[in-house]
């Protein structure tokens, strides 16, 4: 079963972690990697360039920059339309979700009929979970009003690993999105008003992350999380 994986790249030069990327399609020839230069200012585009001369790596480079959104939008599109693949996702280039995740998140899809498996980061006995404390507390409200805004049961929406089966991508990717930080509530409520909220309740899975650690220099900043009442209001508005 052909994977891709979308990976955004703002200013990753120092944190992109090629070795890695490149073991992983070593041991495992079906998954694809994608990463999107979202305009970034220092050397990563070079860097992408010379990472896609190598087996299942690709590039996207979009100018200027528009933001994570944005990226991720444009590099599921482009997946669709050019790597052929039975799932296509994205997942965060500073890998605070370990890669050998996607594996776990393919076998969700060969268990039962899901259409989208996305990450789900819940701090447990055996599990590795690391949060800060502030950020888990705030996110945890979000995740909360998110949840009863949806009027969806849903436990953790921004987490930053996410994979679609091929054929929901043009439903959920084909329009820009109206808000730049929470797109993934957006892709929620975008299933919700095309397929119900009965078939978002059985199609989408939320799957307990093993491991996932917040890592230093993420472009997410906590003056963000005071804007989301409003995006979050956009959203409902839009999609009610």
């Amino acid at each position: 079963m052909n994977t891709t994986i979308v990976i955004p790249c703002y200013n990753e030069e120092k944190r992109l972690k090629q070795n890695e990327f490149l073991q992983f399609v070593k041991e495992n020839p079906s998954v694809h990697f994608l990463f999107v230069n979202d305009g970034s200012k220092d050397n990563t585009l070079a860097i992408l360039q010379q990472l896609s001369q190598q087996p299942n790596m690709h590039y996207l480079d979009i100018q200027p920059n528009g933001g994570k959104a944005e990226a991720v939008r444009k590099g599921m599109v482009y997946a669709y339309e050019k790597i052929p693949s039975d799932y296509i996702g994205f997942w965060d280039a500073d890998l605070a979700t370990p890669l050998y995740e996607i594996t776990n998140f393919v076998r969700q899809f060969q268990r039962e009929n899901y259409k989208i498996v996305t990450g789900l980061r819940l701090m447990r006995l055996g599990a590795k979970v690391k949060r800060k404390k502030t950020r888990h507390y705030l996110g945890r409200c979000f995740a909360t009003t998110a949840s009863v805004s949806l009027g969806l049961p849903v436990y953790d929406t921004q987490c930053g690993s996410k994979l679609y089966k091929y054929d929901v991508v043009p439903t959920l990717f084909s329009e820009p999105f109206i808000t730049k930080w929470l797109f993934d509530v957006e892709l929620l409520a975008r299933y919700k008003k095309a397929f119900g909220i009965q078939n978002t309740i059985t199609d989408v899975y939320e799957y307990p992350l093993l491991e996932w650690e917040d890592i230093h220099g993420s472009q997410v900043k906590m003056k963000d999380f005071f804007k989301a009442p409003y995006e979050l209001f956009k959203i409902i508005k839009k999609y009610k």
